[in-house]
């Protein structure tokens, strides 16, 4: 197929590969929406696409595809996280980040959100983990959409020139054009794929299982389980293990005892995807002499799962009841 030929297929079917393009995005595939919203605008400016066309489909798809995880956020809360780091490929500290944001802005973080890279597609099931209300999600979602869309289809209106010599010259390429496209987008795809890679080796650290952590109280050696999670995550879920401290109260339990050993099992535990709040609390920790600081292999949910004791259980199930 050449050049010229997808030219003539985005021209004719922009409106629909707009809607399909920006779905996927949503929904967490590393694909490029925004550039192609930008060159649909251009066209739009030249009336070989409708510009109203263009924003209602995108406004769709960007209400459709966060509403999935939204939903699915509220019925599986972080684990749903998990899966959706590993499809779009977003390191796994855009979760903390995204729960940051919401716990600190409401659902005013979902306009900041559509601009971050990452966070933007762990924003919706976040929100819809840490509990926000439906009709508030899609009053602050469509408004986002509106302005990421707006944006978007507004610089390609302004550059309808530039966009449109680019496509005649794309289109005079040939194949070697689309060759060069197909070999862009490959690029982005493998850059995002290794920033991955490079993230979870940066915060690589040891790990304790949930039956060697058990072990140990078992044992009598009283580790101390410290949950790193924070306020807002643990107001969504109530539950931890019995005993647990949060990373404040171990700080202050470190300044009045200062003869707190420096070797003392410390196990950390979060419910995010690859224990990555976890890992970084005990790099933080190792370098301040706490050799022994670990996280939990498979965090909080992976306690539950093998059936440990957990507290807190009652207020999740009252929550999950609502």
């Amino acid at each position: 197929m050449s050049m010229r030929t997808l030219v003539e297929l985005l021209i004719q079917h922009g409106t629909l590969l707009v809607f399909l393009v920006t779905f996927a995005a949503r929904v967490g595939l590393p694909v490029p929406a925004a550039p192609l919203l930008v060159v649909a605008g251009g066209l739009a400016a030249n009336g070989e696409l409708s510009a109203p066309g263009l924003l209602g489909a995108t406004l769709l798809a960007n209400l459709l595809g966060d509403a999935v995880w939204f939903q699915a956020g509220r019925a599986y809360g972080h684990r749903v996280l998990k899966l959706l780091c590993r499809i779009s490929l977003s390191p796994d500290s855009c979760v903390r980040q995204s729960e940051s944001m919401i716990a600190r802005w409401g659902g005013s973080s979902l306009l900041a959100a559509k601009f971050l890279p990452g966070i933007s597609v762990v924003a919706a099931p976040m929100a819809g983990a840490l509990g926000m209300p439906w009709l508030r999600f899609l009053s602050f979602d469509l408004a986002a959409g509106a302005l990421w869309s707006g944006v978007f289809l507004g610089l390609g209106l302004l550059l309808s020139e530039q966009i449109q010599q680019t496509l005649d010259l794309l289109a005079n390429a040939g194949i070697a054009a689309a060759a060069g496209l197909l070999l862009i987008v490959a690029v982005l795809v493998l850059r995002r794929w290794w920033r991955r890679r490079r993230f979870l080796r940066d915060v690589a650290s040891p790990r304790i299982s949930v039956s060697e952590a058990f072990a140990l109280i078992e044992q009598g050696l009283e580790p101390i389980f410290v949950d790193v999670r924070g306020e807002a995550g643990r107001a969504a879920d109530p539950r931890h293990i019995p005993g647990a401290l949060s990373l404040e109260q171990l700080r202050i339990r470190r300044e009045q005892q200062a003869a707190l050993p420096s070797d003392i099992e410390l196990v950390l535990y979060c419910n995010c995807p690859n224990e990555v709040s976890a890992a970084i609390a005990a790099n933080t920790l190792a370098s301040q002499g706490y050799t022994r600081a670990r996280a939990l292999t498979g965090g909080l949910e992976g306690w539950a799962r093998a059936g440990r004791p957990l507290a807190g259980t009652a207020a999740a199930a009252e929550l999950s009841a609502e």
